[in-house]
């Protein structure tokens, strides 16, 4: 029974006058402050205004441990604060007062859920459901957990009793649907998910769940409507930004799917799993550095996070650190011992080191686990020559081929299936697959810009004229460190890198990413501050090169594309040395056409793009040519390298000022990590095999033809 003066406070409560219940409360709180009633009922109208009641509903529970209603109470403003632990243990006291309290045990059971233990949770769910066999909160709850532990049928059949009971109940119906799509019935799951809609149209996670169906039929551009509309219904709706970054992600729509998960990240920053998906993203768009802040922000968050843990290990191989790229997948490895992307990830980086036999080996483990993982096929046919003996591997690949997968499995798979026709001689085959995937590429990067690079060459040839380019300059570095290898790719540069850095006074740094961005910053300094800009780039490039490479006297950066940046380069290390490699075009080309290069290059998945990007190449090494001093440029032919390796090695050697070594013969045999697509080339000993390699693909190169007439009237080794 409550005291009568107890009645009169619950009765402004019920009367909605809160601030005048709250003050009688506190004033006869200061007389009887052991009163665990009153505790209770300030706390009540506390939370009646918006202000805190933790404090005082703490302490009616304290004082009054056997009332159910303080621990009630209690719970549910923990709940609210996100203070599961507390919470539930204020519920378990609950249901040790009241046993068979249906609603106390939903909640612990809730709780559980919440916390990651539904495993747990069951029992309370089943309890519950004793004593009220029509409680469809319990029946739909606990199919949630069910779905979880990846029980979907038994979740089902839960979802499908509380239908019985509630038919028209939109939230069991799109429920059903998710389980539905967990099972592989994607048509029944289509039809909840309708049904819900039709039921409750502004239900959004019924239209998400909608496009998570049509996503998994393929239906990609349907998939992405119902994640927007379900954003527009909801736009905090963390998981369908997710699942809209990744529809457009496979719809080849990078800059929509970058854009949906750095929404996600401003959303909710203490979600890792968002970082780790904007990292991904990162990743692909070639962002190295800030991939890797998001992926270690994501392990900040969940320190064994394993899709973290690969995410960054790709991202820290890309930038050539592959021990700690190893350390990281390894690490992922031992929370997932039989992750078939970690297993591959750890393969490739065997391979990078030339160990293409464990890389083998952990390809197939990989395989043997997951034999559907298309990076594992990749990776395999990336490392050696394929052979008629890999029929079993060619089925394997071809079969995942008519499967809908992402699209950036699905683009190098083809590349993948292209190589092994074009190792075995099928060269139409081979040609088709590569085709597929450079349309497939498209779809996956952004559109080659033609002008934009025309602007940039005039510009670049503008400013780095004769006179300039050979004057002295205030500000640059006398440095003979830098050694530049240039030209297209797959014209020879990680050829020459390699028999470069057999030599024990250098160092081979891979490709750097350097003056693709002090290229335009340069172009917007001032007249006053080239001196600054100049010592500034001179001393932020010395730090990139000497970071790794200890004692060495030279530093390879074999980033080819650099022949663009040769007259900054040049201005900023007059006494550095470029190597500009050149090959025939075609050979070149198709290579090059025959490579993902998509997500780097946009110019590579198209023949007529290739054409135009090639002329502009030609067009600025012209340049160069004519105004570089000859003392800083040697350009040496890929065929003639390959025709008399010894010669053009003595050239080199003596063009960087060091002397010869034997050992740059031996460059196949030089142990160091090669991260580029000649990772497998590289190691082995030279021979013609690649010279003249275009004419197996004569008739599909119309729009490329032309290079070979205006290369040769430069003297560049165009002829047939």
């Amino acid at each position: 029974m409550v005291p009568q003066d107890d009645g009169a406070l619950v009765a402004l409560i019920n009367q909605g006058r809160f601030a005048e219940a709250e003050q009688r409360s506190r004033e006869r709180i200061e007389r009887e402050p052991d009163s665990g009633t009153l505790w209770k009922i300030l706390g009540v109208v506390l939370a009646q205004q918006g202000k805190d009641a933790l404090p005082a509903l703490r302490r009616a529970a304290q004082l009054s441990p056997d009332d159910a209603e303080c621990h009630r109470n209690l719970a549910a403003v923990l709940a609210e604060r996100g203070q599961r632990e507390e919470a539930l243990a204020s519920v378990q006291r609950l249901l040790e007062i009241e046993p068979r309290n249906v609603a106390a045990l939903i909640v612990a059971a809730d709780i559980l859920c919440a916390l990651g233990r539904h495993r747990e949770s069951l029992p309370l769910y089943h309890r519950a459901l004793e004593t009220e066999p029509r409680r469809v909160e319990a029946r739909n709850n606990l199919g949630n957990a069910l779905q979880e532990l990846g029980e979907y049928e038994l979740a089902a059949a839960r979802y499908r009793q509380a239908l019985e009971i509630e038919p028209n109940d939109p939230d069991l119906h799109s429920n059903l649907g998710n389980a539905m799509r967990r099972l592989g019935r994607l048509d029944e799951a289509i039809a909840c998910a309708q049904r819900a809609i039709a039921l409750a149209p502004g239900l959004s996670l019924a239209h998400n769940n909608l496009g998570l169906a049509l996503a998994a039929l393929g239906r990609l551009r349907e998939a992405a409507a119902s994640f927007r509309q379900a954003l527009k219904l909801d736009g905090r709706f963390v998981e369908a930004q997710h699942n809209l970054g990744n529809v457009s992600r496979d719809l080849g729509e990078p800059r929509e799917a970058l854009a949906a998960y750095r929404e996600a990240v401003a959303l909710d920053p203490q979600r890792a799993d968002s970082h780790c998906y904007l990292g991904d993203q990162l990743y692909e768009a070639g962002q190295l550095a800030e991939a890797v802040a998001s992926f270690r922000r994501a392990l900040t968050l969940r320190p064994e996070y394993p899709l973290a843990l690969l995410g960054l290990a790709a991202a820290l191989r890309r930038q050539g650190r592959p021990a700690d790229a190893e350390a990281s997948g390894r690490a992922a490895l031992a929370l997932e011992p039989e992750s078939a992307a970690a297993l591959t990830l750890l393969g490739g980086l065997h391979s990078d080191r030339g160990e293409f036999g464990k890389a083998q080996e952990l390809y197939e483990r990989a395989l043997a686990g997951n034999g559907e993982f298309a990076p594992a096929f990749c990776g395999i046919a990336a490392q050696r020559r394929m052979t008629g003996a890999d029929a079993a591997w060619l089925r394997g690949a071809t079969a995942l081929l008519t499967r809908p997968l992402p699209l950036p499995h699905a683009i190098d798979l083809h590349f993948a299936v292209g190589k092994y026709h074009d190792d075995l001689g099928h060269y139409d085959e081979a040609f088709s697959h590569y085709r597929q995937a450079n349309e497939l590429g498209k779809r996956n990067a952004a559109a080659y810009e033609a002008p934009k690079l025309e602007q940039h060459v005039e510009a670049a040839m503008a400013t780095f004229d004769r006179a300039s380019v050979r004057q002295p300059h205030a500000g640059a570095s006398d440095s003979e460190l830098p050694v530049l290898v240039v030209g297209m790719p797959r014209s020879g540069t990680s050829l020459t890198e390699q028999i470069l850095a057999s030599h024990p006074e250098v160092f081979g740094a891979g490709e750097i990413e350097f003056w693709e961005q002090a290229a335009p910053a340069f172009a917007d300094t001032g007249a006053e501050g080239q001196s600054a800009a100049l010592s500034g780039l001179a001393r932020e490039y010395l730090e990139r090169l000497t970071a790794r490479s200890g004692a060495a006297r030279r530093v390879v950066d074999k980033m080819p594309a650099n022949f663009l940046h040769a007259g900054l380069i040049h201005r900023v290390f007059p006494r550095a040395r470029i190597i500009h490699m050149q090959r025939h075009p075609l050979d070149t080309c198709l290579s090059i056409y025959f490579q993902n290069f998509s997500a780097m290059r946009a110019y590579t998945s198209d023949l007529d793009a290739l054409a135009h990007y090639y002329r502009e190449y030609l067009r600025i090494t012209d340049h160069w040519r004519a105004v570089l001093p000859p003392e800083s440029l040697l350009e040496v032919p890929y065929e003639a390298l390959i025709g008399d390796q010894e010669l053009w090695t003595r050239r080199m050697l003596d063009f960087v000022g060091l002397p010869w070594d034997p050992k740059c013969l031996e460059f196949h045999r030089t142990e160091r990590v090669v991260i580029t697509a000649s990772r497998w080339q590289v190691r082995q000993k030279i021979t013609r095999g690649s010279i003249g390699r275009w004419r197996n693909y004569e008739q599909h190169l119309a729009p490329l033809r032309p290079l070979v007439s205006l290369a040769a009237a430069g003297g560049r080794g165009g002829a047939d």
